[in-house]
């Protein structure tokens, strides 16, 4: 289970799984995460050979904690990922031959597996980063802060990511890697690719005249599902459903069973990692769970949802999307759930 939904820091927060991270330890979520209201403590310098930036060079590229960041003139030969979806993405533009370093819970795609461990989400190994001299580090909302900063201070080029509430956010995320990646072409035609498929499920949910009801749990976890602040919130309306958690103001809410009675949802759709996974979870609903009288549990309108990619804040979001809503309106795709 990932730790972007599984650790607790803050209230909202589901409770802590044995689990490796994933999207954002707060998120694909807000846990022990960077504090984006630090001043800033100084340049970056870039290190990788044949690429360093004169002090004269225009900085007015920042990241997202508004730190000035000195652009490389060429793609860094070696990058440290310091989360899955920045590895993700990194991939995606095809330069996982320049990843030197990720974490232990960067296992997609498969090639990734094979890369130097450097640690957590939240215990990065400074010791290991350091000895794959990097030419520039991705950090991410959930690496805690005092690490970045003592990577920084090591002379390392970080560059540091924030996560969005909703899936627009994913293309200014995949933008400013393809920037510091010198690689925006590829950004570019990354970003038109998932544009195309976002429009077309767009297209089609011109057509809905009704919004079922959903509610997502989250496997393993009691009755624990996404809120209103959550990027998830946002793929259900964009999937053409209403989230029966959308008032709650948090990013995970633990459900009360009363509540899920009173709001009967009409699909319930289980983040899980594999199909035994989903199996489990469907079986505890329908069995453990007391909530027999849902709507979604008397129709069997109860569906699996690849957690890994769900709660990465990556391009397989789409994927997610598409899924969701093919089953919520299966008419409008000449589909059967």
């Amino acid at each position: 289970m990932d730790v972007a939904l599984t650790t607790p820091v803050a209230e909202g927060d589901p409770p802590k799984a044995g689990g490796p991270p994933g999207l954002v330890p707060g998120g694909a979520g807000g846990l022990r995460a960077i504090s984006f209201a630090k001043p800033n403590r100084g340049l970056p310098r870039n290190r990788e050979k044949g690429q360093i930036i004169p002090a004269s060079a225009p900085q007015d590229f920042k990241d997202d904690l508004g730190r000035p960041f000195p652009l490389p003139e060429r793609t860094p030969e070696r990058i440290v990922s310091m989360a899955p979806n920045i590895t993700e993405i990194l991939f995606a533009l095809g330069l996982g031959d320049r990843v030197a370093g990720v974490t232990r819970f960067c296992d997609y795609p498969p090639e990734a597996r094979s890369i130097r461990r450097i640690g957590g989400l939240v215990d990065p190994n400074i010791e290991i980063i350091q000895s794959l001299d990097p030419g520039l580090v991705i950090a991410f909302r959930g690496n805690p802060l005092r690490l970045v900063d003592r990577i920084r201070k090591l002379g390392l080029p970080v560059f540091v990511l924030d996560i969005g509430q909703g899936l627009e956010a994913l293309f200014p995320l995949i933008a400013k890697i393809g920037r510091v990646t010198r690689s925006e072409e590829r950004a570019a035609a990354l970003a038109a690719g998932l544009r195309r498929r976002l429009e077309a499920v767009d297209a089609a949910m011109g057509e809905v005249r009704t919004r079922p009801k959903v509610f997502v749990l989250l496997y393993g976890q009691g009755l624990w599902t996404c809120g209103g602040e959550s990027y998830v919130d946002d793929l259900i309306v964009r999937a053409g459903g209403t989230n029966i958690a959308s008032s709650m103001p948090k990013k995970w809410v633990l459900y009360k069973r009363e509540q899920i009675l009173e709001d009967d949802p009409d699909v319930i759709f289980i983040l899980a990692r594999s199909g035994q996974d989903f199996a489990t979870g469907r079986d505890w609903l329908l069995r453990k769970a007391h909530v027999e009288s849902v709507a979604a549990v008397r129709s069997g309108r109860i569906y699996d949802l690849d957690e890994n990619a769900a709660s990465r804040f990556g391009p397989r979001l789409v994927d997610v999307l598409d899924r969701m809503a093919r089953l919520l309106h299966p008419e409008l795709f000449g589909d059967a759930p």
